[in-house]
């Protein structure tokens, strides 16, 4: 082989390699040379509005990895349509997401209900179902449902936090508990009888949807926001005073403890994994400098108050950190082992000490809480933090 051939070669190489992945891209649904074209489905309206603006951070946040030359020379194409918390709904915009939009995967569709209506379909068409906005237990079921992955802690797991303080704090607990009557709710009053074992047939008085009647001394409060608000006003306004545990998914102060009543929602018991940005103990944060940063540039008209859109920025950096570790393989297969590859990621924004971890048999990624009481201003945290992943 002659100096000239050789050095053909050489200069041809990096040519063959770019054509190669860009063959690559053009053979991977969803992922061109320059484009990773990601489907989400979020109740911007109906009964669930109040996660709307979860949605909207995330596109303000893949704005943002855009800006600064997106992941691996990629931008992300950020597609997310409104189903109303309406599962027939989330059906539908789901199959034009996958079948139209042609989507590379599904990421953050929000809710128990509407995630079960696309459960079944998305693993059959081995869609990734990523990093779902539920804490039900049925998203981290890797045997039978490799498509799909969970994100924050599971509300069984919760219901276990607040059944150890419970047992451990109240003489002769009696507890009533309201709950949304589908895997949501059914889910955290699983968790809560689990926790509390043999005891749970004794000290649970009560179970029922959205009206509470019989003497209680314990109020496990199970309910999205807008039913939250109404709960905690009315417990309130009738001087029933309970140990109140609220559900971690409507601890927002801003969202709903303020609509409902900062007085009313004194002494509420919630479990945390994020920073509260109405904490003042992270207003020298880093972290939290650097997400009102990005709210002030991304999403200025957000609420800067809200937890949720803590929620929705680092959701949108965890999964980040999944497609950077995917490389040029952007294949449905490779994105799924990478969310299965999750080591010891700690995000500014979670409580210190919370890390999240995955693996191919382990499809929970973030397993810890800490126990909080609202003090009438803030979330105060307290005591040890849960570690559900600890068997």
């Amino acid at each position: 082989m002659t100096r000239r051939s050789i050095l053909a070669l050489v200069l041809a190489a990096p040519l063959a390699l770019a054509g190669l992945a860009a063959s690559v891209a053009a053979e991977t649904v969803g992922v061109t040379a320059t484009e990773i074209k990601v489907g989400n489905t979020n109740p911007y309206s109906g009964p669930a509005s109040a996660y709307g603006t979860i949605g909207k951070a995330l596109d303000a946040y893949f704005k943002k990895v855009n800006d600064e030359g997106g992941i691996n020379g990629r931008k992300i194409n950020f597609v997310t349509y409104d189903d109303g918390y309406s599962p027939p709904k989330t059906v539908e915009m789901v199959r034009k997401l996958v079948e139209q939009d042609q989507v590379a995967f599904v990421f953050q569709t929000l809710g128990t209900p509407t995630n079960s209506a696309i459960h079944k379909y998305l693993n059959q068409s081995k869609v990734p179902h990523l990093f779902v906005a539920t804490g039900a237990t049925k998203w981290g079921d890797p045997e039978h449902f490799p498509w799909t992955m969970g994100w924050q802690p599971t509300y069984q797991t919760e219901g276990k936090i607040y059944a150890q303080y419970v047992m451990k704090n109240v003489k002769d607990p009696k507890i009533g508990i309201l709950y949304q009557n589908d895997d949501y709710g059914k889910d955290y009053v699983k968790g809560i009888k689990d926790g509390l074992g043999e005891a749970a047939k004794k000290v649970i008085v009560m179970e029922q949807s959205y009206e509470v009647t019989d003497p209680t001394n314990v109020f496990y409060n199970v309910t999205i926001p807008k039913f939250a608000v109404q709960a905690i006003k009315k417990a309130h306004d009738i001087g029933w005073k309970p140990l109140h545990l609220l559900n971690n998914v409507s601890a927002s102060v801003d969202v709903v403890l303020k609509p409902a009543g900062l007085e009313a929602s004194k002494d509420l018991l919630t479990a945390l994994y994020l920073k509260d940005p109405t904490d003042p103990q992270w207003k020298s944060d880093q972290g939290m400098k650097d997400w009102l940063a990005f709210m002030q540039k991304y999403y200025p008209e957000g609420n800067t108050k809200d937890v949720f859109n803590v929620y929705g920025y680092t959701v949108a950096q965890g999964l980040a950190h999944v497609l950077k570790q995917c490389g040029n393989d952007l294949s449905r297969e490779n994105i799924m082992k990478q969310a299965a590859n999750i080591k010891s990621l700690a995000l500014p924004l979670m409580l210190p000490g919370i890390k999240a971890n995955t693996s191919p048999t382990d499809f929970y990624p973030i397993e810890q809480e800490q126990l909080a009481k609202f003090d009438g201003e803030r979330w105060v945290l307290f005591g040890e933090i849960y570690d559900a992943g600890k068997k």
